[in-house]
């Protein structure tokens, strides 16, 4: 299976020549795999280097004059250094784009924690009119991409190198699933049905949590679109019971989407467990797994923590 990030790179390459209005703007990263497509596009695949804050204000100047910009680097570098950028030059001047990011939490533990974005997604909430996607699988990520391409807004696409083994429907795809599959066009889809409590699985947490609650009676909903927050899906998943626990398993920064849930439940007495990646900085590079390991995001440590929250 290719990843993400490949796959971004294929398809925006492909859709450069099918939308004369559509623009990538880069920051070294991914240079390599767009040799092809700045080659036909000289003038709309653009690299300004290393640096970070222009990268934002180059592609939100395109926006300006009608195109359609992509706009792709690292999460580190595309949300936390130029975070003053994405507030004015996209927020402030009221023009849409697509931010793009790879490396995800800790793809590439090597890098260090310079490399390391847990709390992108935390960041972005603090800005008004943002969409934000967290593919789990990169057919995923192809549909996400493709919907936000056709639109004017802000939209925030989260790609990593992890990935569940099954894509399934998102986006405009979801809608026509089944009333089990789908809760709307960006709503969480309905995995697993149970009545012991509620658990989102966002993005490439799913198989994780699959697995972690194998054998439980819980409802298990999947979120590729985390903001808008599918707060009617949620309500519709706790039912009318006298109370809801939930657990939200999110890739990044844990507790992101804890304050969204409590505002879906405010007139439902509730209980919410925000399960994601720790403050606290692991200074060892290791592995990918390790990271997950260590945050309790493999399927054991979701286990335990999970059946410690929710009743038995």
């Amino acid at each position: 299976m290719d990843t993400m990030r490949d796959r971004f790179i294929a398809i925006t390459s492909q859709l450069l020549a099918e939308e004369p209005r559509l623009a990538v703007v880069l920051a070294d990263i991914s240079a390599d795999g767009f040799v092809p497509a700045r080659r036909a596009h000289p003038d709309r695949v653009i690299n300004v280097g290393i640096r970070e804050q222009l990268l934002i204000g180059a592609g939100a100047g395109m926006a300006l004059t009608g195109m359609r910009p992509i706009v792709h680097t690292f999460a580190s570098f595309l949300v936390e250094r130029p975070f003053e950028q994405v507030k004015l030059d996209f927020g402030h001047q009221g023009v849409g784009g697509i931010l793009v990011s790879a490396g995800g939490s800790y793809d590439w533990p090597a890098g260090g924690f310079t490399h390391m974005a847990p709390g992108d997604v935390a960041l972005l909430d603090t800005l008004e009119g943002w969409t934000v996607h967290v593919p789990g699988h990169p057919d995923e990520a192809e549909a996400l991409l493709r919907e936000a391409v056709d639109g004017d807004d802000r939209v925030y696409v989260r790609l990593s190198l992890q990935a569940n083994r099954q894509a399934r429907p998102v986006g405009r795809s979801a809608s026509s699933a089944s009333s089990t599959g789908s809760t709307g066009a960006t709503g969480f889809s309905v995995v697993r049905e149970g009545r012991g409590g509620t658990v989102v699985a966002v993005g490439p947490m799913l198989d994780n949590v699959l697995a972690a609650t194998e054998g439980l009676d819980v409802n298990v909903l999947y979120a590729t679109t985390v903001r808008p927050f599918d707060g009617a899906g949620l309500r519709r998943a706790v039912g009318a019971g006298p109370s809801a626990d939930v657990v939200i398993v999110e890739p990044y920064l844990a507790g992101t989407s804890t304050a969204a849930a409590n505002e879906a439940l405010t007139e439902l007495p509730h209980r919410v467990l925000g399960l994601g990646v720790g403050r606290a900085e692991l200074r060892r590079y290791g592995q990918m797994e390790e990271h997950l390991a260590a945050h309790g995001l493999d399927a054991r440590g979701l286990r335990e923590r999970i059946t410690g929250f929710l009743p038995a």
